[in-house]
C-alpha cells in the first residue's frame, strides 16, 4: 500500500513524499492515521536531525516519519495480534516505548514506517509488545491526538513528590490541597494543566497561573473560569507578572509569605526558572516541564533552601501508559476538555512549514488532519476566511457555537468536505 508522509532526512530537512509501505508481517498492524497534533518536540527533532537523541544517525539513507501525537483506525491486523485488535478499531499511541534495547526509540522520531504525519503506517511489534497501542473510543479523532500531550501534563503531576516528615519516604504527586503555581502557564500545555488541576482527583487548594501576555491570560480565564475552579474546590488566580515591579514578592504575598508546594515552569527561560526557585515553600517541588532546545540550558537554584527547606526539582519529558489511560478515561467521562489547547488546523501538506516554523507561529496546538489538503489555518481566522470560502464559513459557525473551541462537529464537517490529499 502507498502512503504519503512527512519524513526527516536531516537537520531542517523535512519532505512530504509518497512511497510504498511494506506488507505487514504476522506481528505488525496496518493503520490509517486521521489526525496528528504537532509538538514542539517534533520541531526540536527537525532542526537537530540525527543530533537529536531519538533520531537515528542514518536518517539520510533511511528517513523516518515525523509526528508522535496521532490517532487513527486499524486497517489490517497480523495474526499474532488478531485476538486483541481488529480492523475498524480506533487507537492512540504511547510513543514513549521504554524499550530496554533502545531507550530513545519512539514512533514519530525513530521508525521508517510509523509516525503521525502520514496517511497510512505500519505499526511494528515493539509497540504492541510494550502495550503502547491503546484502544480509543472517543467521538472525535482530535481528542486522541491531544491525549498524548495531556498524558505528559498528567505525568508532570504524578512525578512531583514531597517528603514524609521523619522518614526517607517520598510521597509521590502534588500536595493535595496545597499551593500550586504554573509559571508561563497559558500556552497550550499550560492550558491543559489548568484543566487537569481543577478537575483531577488530587487537586491543589490554590492555583496561581502566570504569564506576561494579557491576551493569552484573558483567553485562559474565559475558558477555565475562576467560578468553575471554585466549584471544584480550587482558588484560581491569574496574574500578569509582566506588569509587576517585583513578581516574586507579589507571588509570595498570595501565599502569605509561606511559598508554594508545587511550582511548574512551562517556558525554558532562565528568569522563569529562577523565579520558580525563589517562590518555593518548605518541601516545595519545582517541576521543569518545558524542554529547552539548548543542551547547555541552565539556571541558578537556591541550594541554601535545598539544604534547610528540603526544596527539590522534578521533571519529565513524557507520560507513561497509565498517564495516557487516565487521559483517555477523563476525556471520555467529560471531566477534561483539551480542545482549548488547539488554535490551528491544517492538512498533511501544511506540516513541513508548520513544524520548521513552529516557534514563530503564535497560538497553541497545531492540529493536522493527515487525509486532507489544507493550509495551516487559525481557528480565530475562520470567520474572515469564510467570506470567500464556504467550508471555513461553516466551520466558523460551528466553533462559534462552541465558545470558539474546536469540536467533534467541526471535525466531522471538515473531514467530510475538505479536499483529499
Amino acid at each position: 500500500m502507498k502512503t504519503k508522509a512527512v519524513r526527516i532526512y536531516g537537520a531542517n530537512d523535512l519532505r512530504l513524499e509518497e512511497f510504498e509501505l511494506p506488507a505487514i508481517k504476522d506481528d505488525e498492524i496496518l493503520a490509517k492515521v486521521i489526525s496528528d497534533s504537532i509538538c514542539m518536540s517534533s520541531y526540536k527533532a527537525a532542526i537537530q536531525g540525527p543530533n537529536h537523541k531519538r533520531v537515528p544517525n542514518d536518517v539520510a539513507e533511511h528517513p523516518t516519519i515525523i509526528g508522535h501525537e496521532f490517532c487513527g483506525e486499524i486497517i489490517e491486523v497480523g495474526s499474532k495480534w488478531s485476538s486483541q485488535f481488529k480492523p475498524g478499531d480506533k487507537f492512540v499511541i504511547q510513543p514513549a516505548l521504554s524499550d530496554p534495547k533502545n531507550v530513545y526509540a519512539a514512533p514519530g522520531y525513530s521508525f521508517e514506517y510509523i509516525g503521525g504525519d502520514a496517511t497510512y503506517v505500519v505499526i511494528p511489534a515493539i509497540v504492541m509488545e510494550r502495550d503502547c497501542l491503546l484502544p480509543y473510543n472517543g467521538d472525535a479523532f482530535f481528542y486522541g491526538s491531544v491525549a498524548e500531550p495531556v498524558s505528559c501534563i498528567i505525568g508532570g503531576f504524578h512525578v512531583n513528590y514531597h517528603t514524609t516528615a521523619g522518614t526517607y519516604v517520598h510521597d509521590m504527586g502534588i500536595k493535595e490541597g496545597g499551593k500550586m503555581a504554573l509559571l508561563a502557564g497559558v500556552g497550550p500545555m499550560g492550558l491543559g494543566a489548568i484543566d487537569y488541576a481543577i478537575h483531577c482527583d488530587r487537586k491543589p487548594g490554590m492555583l496561581v497561573v502566570t504569564d506576561i501576555d494579557e491576551a493569552r491570560l484573558a483567553r485562559a480565564a474565559s475558558i477555565y473560569t475562576v467560578e468553575e475552579a471554585a466549584k471544584n474546590g480550587v482558588k484560581l488566580i491569574y496574574l500578569n507578572t509582566g506588569k509587576s515591579e517585583d513578581a516574586v514578592a507579589e507571588l509570595m504575598a498570595l501565599t502569605d509569605g509561606t511559598g508554594y508546594d508545587d511550582v511548574y515552569v512551562y517556558a525554558p527561560v532562565k528568569a522563569v526558572v529562577e523565579q520558580g526557585s525563589a517562590i518555593l515553600g518548605y518541601d516545595g517541588c519545582l517541576n521543569f516541564f518545558a524542554g529547552p532546545t539548548n543542551p547547555q540550558f541552565s539556571a541558578e537554584f537556591n541550594f541554601y533552601n535545598v539544604h534547610y527547606n528540603f526544596t527539590h526539582v522534578a521533571g519529565n519529558s513524557g507520560g507513561n501508559n497509565e498517564d495516557l489511560k487516565e487521559t483517555v478515561q477523563m476525556m471520555s467521562e467529560g471531566r477534561i476538555n483539551p480542545a482549548a489547547m488547539i488554535t490551528h488546523i491544517g492538512g498533511l501538506d501544511s506540516v513541513v512549514d508548520s513544524v520548521l516554523n513552529l516557534p514563530k507561529i503564535p497560538g497553541g496546538k497545531k492540529l493536522t488532519y493527515t487525509q486532507i489538503s489544507m493550509p495551516l489555518t487559525a481557528i480565530a481566522d475562520l470567520e474572515k476566511l469564510g467570506e470567500t470560502d464556504p467550508i471555513c464559513k461553516k466551520l466558523a459557525e460551528i466553533v462559534a457555537g462552541n465558545n470558539g473551541l474546536w469540536c467533534a462537529e467541526a471535525e466531522k464537517y471538515l473531514l467530510a468536505n475538505a479536499k483529499s490529499i
